[in-house]
């Protein structure tokens, strides 16, 4: 099973084409059909009273009721889908490649969805639908495209505000906010997005799962990857496909309760499980985002190592204390940094590995702020709603002495960490 994210699925839509081909002709082949089998003449006599009684003239017409013809669910999906479907936009993008002679190539990037957020023209989508674009473009429900600048990334929750402006006097459709720590399983879900290509698409389902943590890995310029974990993500069987990244999900009373990020399948198609970042993350970073261009978070100036069995095994072999098989072995700790000042301990003898090097015999950390830490990708999930200045508790190990310190964070973008 894999996620898929963007357009990890782009060869999808060109089989999605033959098989709409096929099945066009054959539902314009019935019809032919149909229209040359001949009619039963006795059949038209009997029925030629009753037209002829259709066709007085002077009969009064009662007022067309044309909610009668939906059903009141039907009814909702309309009225949501034509008050917000203008809101919604689809995001095209340039990169740049380069070719054997350095040349920088623009190519096309990756595509997506994208929510108004605000009349002035922000939009607020995934990070990895603008991830390294080099033009990020913007496309109306009346087809009018505007390029677009990334005006801050979140990468640990994979959001993403960009910024087009639109002309003088055009009135955008804003996508409210709405509100995701009151969801329920079973309660109807509806998404908006640009899936293949097919702008402004409206599927339905229903809140499948909360609180999902979802792992998310990517590789960056030197091939390195990086791993996030998104808490409480939003898990849904609405139709979630490559291109409905970034678009907003939708309650029943059409307001945002999460945005689309990925979709887990073992084929690269739908198959009824996807996930959204709670639109209650958004709102607490959007604004940061707007504003500074990224999220100011709490930091512990130390670096660390994950405990893995090798490593463990390794450690007791050199009589070096494991108390735990899981933690975050302190590998050292910034020179009077807020670590140092908790009196938590770095190693002292070095191990190097085929990747990396690192000192062993320092504490082991085994929560932080509630947490449990058993790799550094839960770290950045126990900071991840915290600001420099917060205080924090640790709970590491000395040997095989459990023991607690408060720590007060410092600015992670200060300390030179990468997200």
């Amino acid at each position: 099973m894999k996620l898929y994210t963007g357009k990890h699925l782009a060869l999808a839509a060109t089989a999605g084409a033959f098989l709409a081909l096929a099945i066009g002709s054959a539902i314009l082949y019935l019809p032919a059909r149909q229209s040359a089998a001949p009619i039963d003449a006795r059949y038209s006599q009997a029925r030629a009273p009753a037209a002829q009684a259709l066709q007085v003239k002077d009969a009064p017409s009662a007022p067309l009721d044309v909610t009668a013809e939906y059903s009141a669910d039907e009814q909702e999906n309309i009225g949501v889908y034509e008050r917000l479907n203008e809101g919604v936009v689809n995001i095209t993008t340039e990169q740049l490649y380069y070719n054997w002679f350095s040349e920088a190539v623009p190519q096309e990037g990756d595509s997506g969805s994208g929510s108004i957020i605000d009349s002035q023209g922000y939009v607020l989508t995934n990070k990895h639908v603008v991830k390294d674009a080099y033009k990020v473009y913007v496309s109306l429900a009346d087809g009018s495209r505007y390029e677009a600048k990334v005006v801050g990334i979140d990468p640990e929750n994979d959001l993403a505000v960009i910024k087009f402006s639109p002309p003088k006097g055009v009135k955008l459709t804003v996508i409210p906010y709405g509100d995701s720590t009151r969801l329920k399983v079973g309660q109807k879900l509806l998404a908006i997005g640009n899936p293949f290509g097919l702008e402004r698409t409206l599927t339905r389902g229903i809140v499948s799962g909360i609180g999902r943590p979802v792992s998310q890995s990517e590789r960056d310029a030197n091939g390195a990857t990086t791993t996030v974990v998104i808490q409480n993500m939003i898990q849904t069987d609405a139709s979630i496909n490559p291109g409905n990244s970034g678009g907003p999900l939708l309650n029943a009373r059409g307001e945002m309760i999460g945005v689309n990020t990925m979709i887990y399948s073992p084929s690269g198609g739908s198959v009824g499980i996807g996930f959204a970042v709670p639109v209650d993350t958004a709102k607490r970073v959007v604004p940061e985002l707007m504003k500074n261009g990224h999220v100011s978070r709490g930091w512990v100036d130390m670096s660390s190592v994950a405990l893995f069995s090798d490593l463990v095994d390794y450690m007791k072999q050199n009589n070096i204390p494991a108390p735990v098989d899981a933690g975050l072995l302190v590998s050292q700790v910034s020179r009077g940094g807020n670590a140092e000042r908790a009196g938590i301990r770095g190693g002292s003898q070095q191990v190097r590995t085929r990747t990396s090097s690192f000192y062993v015999g320092g504490d082991i950390v085994v929560s932080v702020n509630g947490v449990n830490t058993d790799s550094e990708a839960q770290l950045y999930v126990a900071l991840e709603n915290t600001k420099p200045g917060d205080k924090v508790e640790i709970v590491y190990y000395r040997g095989s002495k459990k023991m607690t310190a408060q720590v007060q964070l410092s600015d992670r973008d200060k300390a030179g960490v990468s997200e």
